[in-house]
């Protein structure tokens, strides 16, 4: 161990196995824990010569009633209705919220988190950028004991609760859905591979596949930066394919939206050629010509729930050990797939 290294109660807890919520009763001298469990902790707490954080519990007494939230991107609909739905429920918890976008950069989302804990914020909510591929500043949070949680776009490897979609569940749906409509060669159009989105939909993708009997084609699985310039890329290199889809899912509504309009403006008809589905239902997803089959995904429960557990962990109403929460989603089918055959 390093010197001048301070242990932290989650180092404890990894050494004997337990949650970090069982170690702080055990060190309160809590009389719901058996006197055996506590005696083998406040042991091990000496041996490791753990020192309680002074500052930390002072922070957590005298509470700024701040929580600091960073999102992809404010002004999406969908991150949009996720901070309406966080700051509805943190004012009513009596809680004000400092919101930071990271305009999905990894550096700027390094810097928000720095700049909400000097602000000494009492928790966050994060929401990770598209070019968020390594977590140490995540990792730095945790064992300096700073409460958060991730939602929407989590990493999976961080101890901490999030708060997702059944993305898998979704990208089944859509994809079944089009393979039900008639089509034979069905594309997923990817995010960022490494974003937790990108993955887990295209495994609800091959999922659908799968259960259809379709064998896995390399050549329809496609990957977008989700810039403007690269879906449109995509979008054109799909129709310089010797054999096109003649159905794509598309990891997002931004995504789908701009290769329709690609395509449209190329005389391809949707969904006569080509039929399209996107994952969001974003409100310019009913309004396009044709209305876009999409997956409703509601932000703004998301954000309720994911703040509301937050602060159950602050209160002490929930345990801090992480847990997941699993929201549905909902295929809305229209005309952007509607074949006739």
């Amino acid at each position: 161990m390093k010197k001048g290294h301070q242990v932290t109660m989650k180092e404890i807890a990894k050494k004997l196995g337990v949650s970090v919520s069982t170690i702080s009763r055990a060190l309160k001298d809590s009389p719901e824990l058996h006197p055996e469990t506590k005696r083998k902790i406040v042991e091990m707490a000496k041996e490791m010569n753990y020192q309680p954080n002074l500052l930390a519990q002072s922070l957590r007494i005298s509470r700024t009633k701040t929580l600091g939230v960073i999102v992809p991107e404010i002004t999406s609909h969908f991150f949009a209705s996720c901070i309406s739905g966080i700051q509805d429920q943190a004012n009513v918890r009596g809680y004000n919220v400092m919101i930071c976008q990271s305009n999905e950069h990894l550096e700027l989302e390094i810097a928000n988190i720095k700049t909400l804990v000097a602000s000494q914020v009492d928790a966050l909510l994060i929401s990770l950028s598209r070019e968020t591929n390594h977590y140490e500043h995540l990792f730095e949070l945790y064992n300096r004991e700073i409460p958060f949680v991730l939602f929407d776009r989590v990493q999976e490897d961080i101890p901490v609760s999030k708060v997702t979609f059944n993305d898998v569940g979704g990208a089944y749906q859509v994809t079944k859905h089009l393979l039900e409509v008639g089509c034979k060669r069905v594309m997923y159009i990817s995010g960022p591979e490494d974003l937790y989105i990108s993955k887990k939909r295209k495994e609800g993708y091959l999922k659908a596949l799968a259960e259809f009997g379709v064998a896995e084609d390399p050549s329809l699985i496609k990957v977008t930066d989700l810039t403007s310039e690269g879906n449109i890329a995509v979008a054109e290199e799909i129709l310089q394919m010797k054999e096109r889809p003649d159905g794509v899912f598309c990891m997002i509504d931004p995504v789908a939206v701009e290769v329709l309009i690609h395509w449209k403006s190329q005389g391809i008809k949707i969904p006569q050629d080509i039929a399209l589905a996107g994952f969001t239902n974003n409100p310019t997803s009913a309004v396009i010509e044709p209305p876009l089959t999409t997956v409703s995904q509601p932000g703004y429960e998301m954000g309720k729930l994911a703040v509301s557990h937050l602060l159950d962990q602050l209160d002490g109403i929930a345990s801090d050990d992480p847990i997941s929460i699993v929201l549905e989603t909902t295929l809305i089918p229209r005309q952007s797939t509607q074949i006739s055959k």
